[in-house]
């Protein structure tokens, strides 16, 4: 595809539906952002310019075009410690250097870890989200009028209900419109956006952190920045494949990497604190038709709009609206096939997903979550291909000869089985070894060879161990203490 045809795909594809899903992302933006700014021990205005920030940046640098990446609570929960008691310049300079470390990631290729991420893990990481935007509504769900339930239940109603008649508008921002309307008509009370803290009135201005540069500096933001760095890829990634698998199209995840980590140093240049892929925003994105990289660039442009002309007005729209949105955004997210899908799926998948979901929830910690999944995966793994795994013996007419054919891949988890299938009493002089149907993969398969080998011969027995692969070859060549498979070794290769 040329340059031309990309931008015009990127860009200019569905421009009308790419600024109206902007619009309706801006919006819902502002209360995340101020909440936020609350989590990480900072001013609103911190987050709330660090959203525009970030999403009008990584609408030319990111690779996943109709994405929303802006201030998130993975991020924030992370950076409270370094700004109580280092002041908000150290979380400055920690943003710039997280956007450093993300962009030698992108170089060094990190996003392929992303292979290592299951199906299961990805399910739960969705399902664990979905529950803590819904969790993130309940302070606005308790303690409140019933004018504000009634405005949720009105949101929600044209949010579902408006499809049916016209998609002209997306059904997310007419329902924020009509429901600002009637709460400021009728000055029904309920909670606004005032209520979750001020907006700021002024654009923001570039300036470095007013931090010594030394390395007392480094050691203090270091640590932050690499755990900054580490949760805004892994959200990034994970959201990335979910706006794949929403969009049926596929993005370059290498240059996300380094297209979050230039617009983090952005942000901190303005005032803002990190961030990374929001998947709440993403879906409201997608869903109101937002496809291209002009969804991203106009929901940062008018999220600035909002804040420096329309301030006032914003400052007015009640909570229950934006509520109503998130509600949707929850019920949109979660993977509704996966409960049934319990019964019918492989049980370690089901709990690989389960896990992921418990721990996420659990901790409200994304990587904790992911990390655990991602574990459990491997040893699930693990433990089936140890399982393919099987050793047959066979013994000539005259009984002088046993050959053993093992199958099957020989690693750390199916050494315990070929020791154990190999540690039965020999009879035959001379014992052949057949390893034409397996692998070896590490040293502890080789040392299990090693250990057998060296039993037979002290009973007195000739072995040779034949049929290697090349690659079995080369690691026992490397690594065993028998012999080696050279035929000068007395063991034939394959």
């Amino acid at each position: 595809m040329t340059a031309l045809a990309t931008l015009r795909r990127d860009w200019l594809s569905r421009p009308r539906a790419d600024v109206l899903a902007g619009i309706v992302v801006a919006l819902a933006l502002i209360p995340e952002a101020i909440g936020f700014s609350v989590i990480a021990g900072v001013d609103p205005r911190v987050g709330l310019y660090a959203s525009v920030a970030i999403a009008m940046v990584i609408a030319f640098t990111g690779g996943r075009p109709g994405m929303i990446s802006a201030a998130t609570a993975a991020v924030a929960v992370l950076v409270g410690p370094l700004v109580r008691d280092h002041g908000v310049d150290y979380l400055f300079a920690a943003t710039i250097l997280m956007g450093l470390f993300q962009i030698a990631a992108g170089l060094l290729r990190l996003d392929l870890l992303m292979q290592f991420v299951s199906r299961s893990v990805i399910t739960g990481f969705v399902n664990a989200l979905a529950i803590l935007i819904f969790m993130a509504q309940l302070p606005q769900l308790t303690g409140v009028t019933w004018q504000a339930y009634a405005m949720i239940a009105g949101g929600l109603a044209i949010i579902y209900l408006l499809p049916r008649l016209t998609r002209a508008v997306p059904s997310p921002l007419a329902a924020i419109l009509v429901l600002a309307g009637i709460g400021i008509y009728t000055g029904a009370p309920v909670n606004t956006v005032d209520d979750m803290g001020t907006l700021p009135d002024g654009l923001p201005s570039l300036a470095l952190p007013q931090v010594p540069l030394t390395w007392q500096t480094f050691q203090i933001i270091a640590p932050y920045a690499l755990a900054m760095a580490a949760v805004g890829l892994l959200e990034s990634l994970l959201t990335a494949q979910i706006v794949d698998d929403m969009t049926d199209t596929e993005s370059d995840k290498r240059r996300e990497c380094g297209g979050q980590g230039i617009a983090n140093i952005a942000a901190a240049l303005v005032g803002g604190m990190g961030g990374c892929a929001m998947i709440g925003q993403s879906v409201i994105n997608v869903t109101s038709g937002g496809r291209g990289r002009l969804s991203t660039l106009t929901a940062g442009a008018f999220l600035l709009f909002l804040l420096t002309v329309l301030g006032p007005f914003v400052g007015r729209i009640p909570m229950p609206a934006l509520v109503a949105v998130m509600i949707m955004v929850s019920i949109g997210t979660f993977s509704w096939n996966s409960i049934p899908n319990l019964r019918h799926h492989p049980w370690p998948s089901s709990v690989v997903m389960l896990t992921t979901v418990f721990v996420v929830v659990g901790t409200h910690d994304l990587s904790l979550g992911v990390l655990a999944g991602v574990l459990l995966s491997g040893i699930f793994f693990a433990g089936k291909v140890q399982r393919m795994f099987a050793v047959e013996r066979t013994l000539s007419d005259n009984g002088e000869r046993a050959t053993y054919r093992v199958s099957g891949q020989i690693f750390f988890a199916s050494v315990g089985r070929f020791v154990t299938a190999m540690n039965g009493p020999e009879t035959a002089r001379h014992v052949l070894i057949d390893m034409t149907a397996a692998h070896f993969w590490d040293i502890s398969g080789v040392a299990a060879l090693d250990k057998i080998v060296a039993r037979l011969r002290r009973d007195g027995r000739v072995v040779d161990v034949v049929g290697y692969n090349r690659a079995s070859a080369d690691i026992v060549d490397r690594f065993a203490l028998h012999d080696k498979t050279g035929v000068e070794m007395g063991v034939v290769p394959h």
